[in-house]
């Protein structure tokens, strides 16, 4: 059974989106996105620096419409062979709520830049950050953080916990690392995402989101809130509301993906973060990381087979 997935942010790195337009029709669409929220995701995606990507209202909506770009040029290859679950890290439940069908790409780069906005807006009321802790016991680590005064986030599984607060009590935290943890990395964004903190985009999303008329999921819907499978489109995009403001549990999505039984796993652009934890929490399943073009190749491969294997289960 294959998964793909859509990363959330930290994942962008300069130029990442430059190979991707010189797909047919891909700089059409960046170009027609980009006129529809009033923001150049094409300058950004090819020419920005890291700092003007790591900026909250840039970097979702990029985020998102690279992993929209990218499931298209797998088009033809997941229509036939549709994906048995769906899911994306924090903003990429975004890409994996549009590609479910629950909205459309269009509605998507609009509610994500309106996330973008509130997000920086409710970031910028105090100086906030994110930081990955490496290694430890969820049992220790997690007492110790809040102890710090600091919340999970992100837990995202294999050994990896993603701590937000302040920066007062993110520089605490490197001077004060919970046994076990072998290193503490200060992550490329802008605020205390999946906080308290973004109470205030929280209420912004609310008032955005009743102009959708989502859809039910036409595919499995894996929700970072508990890692269960919604079946509402309503149900989905409350859950998309509330997200900003509660942690992300990857680590469940996971186990999720275990039990329906999956044995690959493809990662939307800019791949490579939730792949790798796949290969150390799902050891087993396949992964393809589509970081450029030349990944698709394999992608497309792999879809071919995971559904091959699929029949001859089946026969």
């Amino acid at each position: 059974m294959l998964v793909l997935v859509a990363p959330g942010q930290g994942a962008q790195t300069p130029g990442f989106l430059t190979p991707w337009l010189d797909l047919p029709g891909a700089a059409d669409r960046i170009a027609a996105w980009s006129d529809a929220i009033g923001l150049d995701l094409a300058h950004y995606g090819t020419q920005a620096d890291a700092d003007a990507i790591r900026d909250t209202a840039v970097a979702q909506p990029l985020l998102v419409a690279a992993g929209l770009l990218s499931a298209a040029a797998l088009g033809d290859a997941l229509a036939a062979n549709k994906p048995g679950a769906v899911a994306g890290h924090s903003v990429g439940e975004i890409t994996a709520a549009a590609y479910a069908g629950v909205i459309g790409d269009d509605a998507a780069l609009s509610l994500v830049r309106t996330r973008g906005l509130a997000m920086a807006d409710a970031a910028a009321v105090t100086e906030t950050g994110m930081a990955a802790l490496l290694g430890g016991d969820p049992e220790v680590t997690v007492p110790h953080l809040e102890k710090l005064g600091l919340t999970p986030a992100n837990v995202n599984g294999a050994g990896q916990i993603v701590a937000a607060g302040t920066a007062e009590q993110i520089a605490a935290l490197a001077q004060d690392k919970p046994e076990g943890v072998r290193r503490v990395v200060p992550l490329k964004v802008a605020g205390a995402f999946h906080t308290h903190h973004m109470a205030p985009a929280v209420t912004t999303l609310e008032e955005a989101a009743k102009s959708l008329d989502p859809a039910d999921p036409q595919l499995t819907y894996v929700s970072n809130r508990d890692g269960r499978a919604v079946t509402s489109g309503a149900e989905v995009v409350s859950r998309l509301v509330g997200q900003v403001a509660n942690p992300v549990r990857w680590d469940l999505c996971m186990d999720t993906f275990k039990d329906l039984g999956a044995t690959a796993m493809i990662e939307l652009c800019p791949g490579g973060t939730l792949t790798g934890l796949a290969k150390r929490a799902l050891p087993g399943v396949r992964t393809v990381a589509l970081k450029t073009p030349d990944d698709l190749d394999a992608a497309r491969e792999l879809i071919a087979d995971t559904a091959s294997a699929a029949d001859a289960a089946g026969a």
